[in-house]
């Protein structure tokens, strides 16, 4: 088992991030201390419900905690108003106070509609992450972004709203589909891009997916200290915390050109991960040799790599959406090298001409 420390200043907030296999076993003597006499509510999805809600609720209330379900429709494309309309209206009707607590458990589409809950419900409940997936272990659950989309585009509404507590039980990644794994391996890519050097050669030395995921315990613990490190340092995403952002923007704009339905939320950004790199290159601020190794690796995990439109000036209109823009433009992260990230801001017509070269 691994703890992380999470402090976040500005707040005076601070929580533990626990990482290990089995480590669910801790949730309920912990809600028992800190909430007892208090009611527990677990908002998953249909998929995650069917294997871990029920022993999940159960576990809650041998502990002596009364406990209820919401489960809502899995996918991208019900993180929307909608659903969360539908998971006020059942808090309400467990008549949840300010003295319960919400567990969110399941991917990023759970923890965000969960996080956002909370952080709007009577203007704040406390909340657990209880992440399923590889990708909300490595990057989601931590850091307090919380929110939904918008037709127009991705996470337009949120919060930042940090959790109580981060419970990592990697059991869960043993009933998780290997593209679903493809998909947290497409993240645990970018914090190595980034920021870690090591982290990307260590992965680029695996055979394959699976031995990558038997040392997955301690990738995870390295890519939740990167972003616990850069969140409490920008907790509102004005600095140094976009740099979590590579290859996000384009893969944002991917996702929601083919209305979040045709590729997984890796898949899009290994895409924008790619693609900014060689242009990085073309602009003289990426090392040669950059894409290469980017795309090698891609490539190693079954991850796409190359945009499916041939004229990707389409993105532009989505890009101008994104939730980092500023003004006449937007940030940009490119990297100098391998573990080396930048951000730039961009005005939109240089986005554009890039988009065309």
């Amino acid at each position: 088992m691994e703890t992380l420390r999470v402090s976040i200043e500005a707040k005076a907030k601070e929580y533990y991030i626990e990482i290990g296999e089995g480590i669910i076993d801790m949730l309920y003597p912990y809600l028992v201390k800190r909430y007892n006499n208090s009611k527990a509510v677990i908002i998953t999805d249909h998929n995650v419900a069917l294997l871990y809600a029920e022993k999940l609720c159960n576990g809650i209330e041998s502990a002596g905690m009364s406990c209820h379900k919401v489960e809502i429709s899995p996918g991208e494309e019900n993180k929307n108003l909608s659903t969360l309309a539908g998971i006020y209206d059942k808090l309400a009707y467990y008549q949840i106070n300010r003295n319960d607590i919400i567990v969110a458990l399941g991917g990023g589409v759970v923890g965000d509609l969960s996080g956002f809950a909370a952080a709007t419900y009577l203007r704040g409940i406390p909340y657990i992450q209880v992440p399923t997936t590889l990708l909300a272990q490595v990057d989601s659950s931590v850091g307090g972004k919380t929110g939904f989309d918008l037709s127009r585009g991705k996470n337009l509404v949120g919060a930042f709203y940090q959790p109580e507590r981060v419970f990592i039980d990697t059991n869960f990644l043993k009933t998780l589909d290997k593209k679903y794994i493809r998909d947290g391996l497409a993240e645990i890519i970018k914090y190595g891009c980034i920021k870690d050097r090591i982290l990307f050669d260590k992965l680029s030395s695996f055979k394959d997916a699976a031995e990558c995921v038997n040392g997955i315990n301690e990738i995870i613990y390295t890519c939740c200290f990167i972003k616990k490190t850069i969140t409490e340092q920008d907790e509102k995403d004005w600095g140094m915390r976009q740099l979590l952002n590579f290859g996000h923007t384009l893969g944002h704009a991917v996702e929601q050109y083919f209305n979040y339905e045709k590729y997984t939320h890796g898949e899009a950004i290994s895409m924008g991960m790619s693609f900014i790199s060689k242009e990085g290159e073309n602009l003289g601020i990426t090392k040669k040799g950059t894409a290469q190794a980017i795309e090698k690796i891609l490539e190693k995990y079954d991850l796409p790599y190359k945009i499916p439109l041939d004229d990707i000036t389409v993105l532009a209109e989505a890009i101008k959406l994104d939730k980092k823009n500023k003004g006449d433009g937007i940030n940009i992260v490119f990297l100098k090298e391998i573990g080396d990230g930048i951000i730039k801001k961009m005005r939109y017509d240089d986005i554009i001409s890039i988009l065309q070269s």
